[in-house]
């Protein structure tokens, strides 16, 4: 147990020089992964079957937003006002099925995850990964007012 908050004081440390990084998100998924792993308290084991499942879905999730961000948010971005009806409607339906798509791929982690860790564990994670994404929007505007 003291090795996974030493690893987390580590982590947490080296995060301010992970911001001033531009493209580091490896090092931010390994931020990731340690914070996670000590809020879950994931046994080795745990841990083993945990980490290919979830990074799965978060490969998934990612490929998803940038999927989101070239078709929806540059149709915003070029000016929703010149947009036709029609294709302001389709905007909408796209914006739906992305959020569908979300839905599917969170039900389906949640489906995988009750074969591999406790249903507290899982609700853990939810609260894990807002506090991390917390933390990095601290962190984020912490270094931005220094510069």
């Amino acid at each position: 147990m003291m090795m996974k908050h030493l690893i987390i004081l580590f982590a947490l440390l080296s995060l301010s020089s992970v911001l001033g990084q531009r493209g580091s998100n490896e090092k931010i998924k390994a931020l990731k992964t340690a914070h996670i792993t000590d809020a879950l308290d994931l046994t080795p084991s745990e841990a083993e079957k945990f980490w290919p499942v979830y990074n799965d879905y978060e490969e998934r999730m990612q490929q998803l937003r940038r999927n989101e961000r070239r078709e929806i948010i540059s149709v915003a971005r070029s000016g929703v006002d010149a947009l036709s009806e029609a294709d302001a409607n389709d905007v909408i339906d796209k914006m739906l099925d992305y959020k569908s798509l979300e839905l599917e791929y969170q039900k389906e982690l949640v489906k995988q995850l009750r074969k591999v860790i406790s249903p507290q564990k899982i609700l853990r994670l939810r609260k894990a990964e807002d506090d991390f994404r917390k933390m990095l929007v601290e962190r984020l505007r912490h270094h931005k007012g220094k510069s």
